[in-house]
């Protein structure tokens, strides 16, 4: 347990240290707020929608969430490039307490992302319809959170190189989010695309979050956290069998 707390700690310490990331990465959930929040929100309202900065909000949290859950997976390769990784595996502890403490702190910086994006969120204009269910808020924050943490740890212990992740994250990335219904309802969506929605995990994020905040669902709460505890728990699994295979 010493070895798990001491590894999120130290990635704790990493995200407080770099102020420059954290500023970096509330830019696109900002842009996404002003430019989309202001600019369709009248367009949403004619067609019936209500406020489309109270549809979007729930969405940008996620998406912040998985670029920073995702982004541990860099630190993953500077780690084995640099050779922190490797003196961290030839210590006389287990690699699973090694990769849970890594997950556990990636999931915790991603958690305090989109925490701080909530809290930008209020500051435009977004208004949860209950202030009581933001500590429920902060839970599904904490699955989405913990589901890609492990899914970028799984892809980065099988890479060596920071170019190979970035394309692949760029291909993972960018689509589960514009397909997660962040942006505009699944429901109105063409039958091809909802059935994309229904096997992409954000979407259960998104409309959790959604579920919470807002009290609106297009699968239930409850669907929603099952989901997302199940694929979160498959990829934790799967990324500790694969770092367990790092050779170093």
């Amino acid at each position: 347990m010493s070895t798990i707390y001491i590894l999120w700690l130290r990635q704790l310490k990493r995200y407080w240290r770099s102020k420059p990331r954290i500023i970096g990465s509330l830019g696109q959930p900002i842009l996404f707020l002003l430019a989309l929040g202001f600019g369709m929100g009248p367009m949403f309202a004619k067609a019936g929608g209500g406020s489309y900065i109270d549809f979007l909000a729930p969405g940008v949290m996620a998406q912040a969430i998985v670029f920073m859950a995702i982004f541990s997976g860099v630190e993953l390769i500077w780690d084995r490039q640099f050779g922190f990784l490797k003196e961290t595996l030839v210590a006389p502890v287990s690699r699973l307490n090694i990769i849970i403490g890594r997950i556990l702190g990636g999931s915790t910086i991603a958690t305090l992302q989109g925490m701080i994006v909530l809290l930008l969120t209020l500051l435009i204009g977004f208004r949860p319809t209950n202030f009581l269910a933001l500590p429920m808020a902060v839970v599904v924050m904490f699955l989405i959170s913990l589901l890609y943490t492990a899914l970028g740890t799984a892809i980065a212990a099988n890479l060596k190189d920071f170019h190979g992740f970035q394309l692949i994250m760029n291909f993972l990335v960018m689509p589960s989010f514009f397909l997660s219904g962040a942006l505009f309802p699944i429901q109105n969506a063409p039958a091809s695309l909802q059935l994309i929605s229904q096997v992409n995990p954000l979407t259960y994020g998104v409309d959790a979050l959604r579920a919470v905040l807002v009290g609106t669902a297009h699968f239930g709460l409850a669907q929603d956290i099952f989901i997302l505890t199940v694929i979160a728990a498959g990829l934790l699994i799967i990324g500790s069998w694969l770092f367990s295979r790092i050779q170093v």
